[in-house]
């Protein structure tokens, strides 16, 4: 049976960051993902974390500047030195909570930018994130993003994340799968699952087109998650998806599972 992990920062938004890890936990969830812990100190995610029995799934690497609408840094040229260092803070804070998955993104082609340059940046930044988190038995995650919710994303496709996996050669770099991103792009997830499972080291979920809860809009999860259990996935199926009117409402598709 899949395990699921709560996206603390899509779930629970109606609770402060911090809380958000017991409101998951009430609900039944065992893991817990989040886009970026900086904001707060390790250990005390860690305390909450241990205080409500959960695993951490992974979190992201720094993107550069968010809020400005900033979305990685790994594919920039002349930002090496600065994804190098987030990339340490990331680790840093890893040792702390516990995770051994660190989702590293590539960043928004910058206008003007030649593409291929943008990639042989991307893929020199992560071979030498792969190399540093080896030391550290973590594994560095690339995930392709859908072009409606990130236009200009340098990385949108799983055959081209999954052909970059395997000219860097590192063992511990691997794909997110997503299967949001990929129904929007690509679709036929369940044979592009078949075809890729080797190079998947994470999975995640929403309804698509909306990307609400994951038993509303086009796709068949029930489906999916039978052929992630085929293929022998053990990982976990991270919940990345908002809410359509309050999290625990609309969470009887993981009581369904759950009571199984």
């Amino acid at each position: 049976m899949p395990r699921f992990a709560a996206n603390l920062s899509l779930m629970y938004t109606e609770h402060d960051f911090l809380d958000r890890f017991a409101a998951a936990a009430r609900d039944g969830f065992q893991g817990v993902e989040f886009l970026f812990p900086y904001e707060h100190p390790a250990a005390e995610i860690r305390r909450r974390l241990d205080d409500n029995g959960l695993v951490q799934a992974l979190f992201n690497a720094p993107p550069g500047d968010w809020t400005a609408g900033e979305r990685g840094t790994a594919a920039l040229p002349g930002r090496e030195a600065e994804f190098r260092a987030g990339f340490a803070r990331a680790l840093d804070y890893a040792s702390v909570i516990g995770n051994d998955r660190l989702h590293v993104m590539a960043g928004l082609v910058p206008a003007g930018a030649e593409r291929a340059r943008c990639l042989a940046v991307y893929r020199e930044n992560l071979a030498h994130a792969a190399a540093a988190a080896a030391a550290h038995g973590i594994t560095v995650l690339i995930e392709p993003i859908n072009t409606r919710d990130m236009p200009g994303y340098l990385l949108n496709r799983q055959d081209e994340a999954q052909a970059i996996r395997r000219e860097i050669g590192a063992a511990n770099l691997q794909v997110q799968f997503d299967c949001y991103h990929c129904q929007i792009v690509e679709g036929d997830l369940a044979k592009k699952l078949e075809r890729d499972i080797g190079g998947i080291g994470h999975i995640q979920i929403a309804g698509v087109p909306d990307r609400h809860e994951p038993d509303l809009g086009e796709l068949n999860y029930p489906y999916l998650f039978d052929v992630i259990d085929r293929l022998g996935y053990a990982g976990w199926i991270g919940c990345e998806y908002r809410p359509r009117a309050g999290t625990s409402a609309g969470l009887g598709w993981l009581r369904a599972y759950l009571a199984r």
